[in-house]
């Protein structure tokens, strides 16, 4: 038991915490950004328009722009990411924002990535509600061989 207890924490320190995490993470939001070309600052006036001015659809499924917003906002905002910038500035000073202002530019496209797949694999439950995530778009994007790690990411 000892033993793996001694190597969870070795993975959990080294790996997944540390900084082979760190570079996967920003190469992977380096390469969504590239690949989109820079679409999460192409598209900020337009986003703002559709915020601002409002959208007027009765169409079955669809949510007003701020309300998608703010659940979009719900869903990705939460005590760590509050505690999490107050505990970098304190721990490291200021320079600590410009580096989370470099990560944040290239996450956008990461996230933006996330929502585009989760309405694009899509489906409706058996009450007629719309149902998506992850596990959707893992079992229907990445074909039926695949199902079995929609499952395991939805444990």
């Amino acid at each position: 038991m000892q033993t793996l207890t001694e190597f969870l924490s070795w993975l959990s320190g080294n790996i997944l915490w540390g900084a082979p995490m760190l570079v996967a993470l920003s190469l992977t939001g380096i390469i969504l950004t590239l690949g989109l070309r820079l679409v999460t600052l192409r598209k900020i006036p337009y986003a703002f328009s559709l915020l601002l001015k409002g959208r007027h659809s009765t169409e079955s499924g669809d949510i007003p722009p701020f309300n998608a917003l703010m659940t979009a906002m719900s869903a990705t905002v939460g005590t760590g990411n509050i505690a999490g910038v107050a505990t970098a500035i304190a721990m490291g000073g200021p320079g600590a924002l410009f580096w989370m202002w470099c990560i944040a530019l290239v996450g956008m496209a990461t996230k933006y990535s996330e929502a585009v797949l989760a309405v694009r694999f899509r489906e409706r439950d058996n009450k007629g509600h719309y149902v998506g995530g992850p596990m959707y778009y893992i079992k229907n994007g990445m074909g039926s061989g695949w199902a079995w790690l929609g499952t395991l990411f939805a444990i």
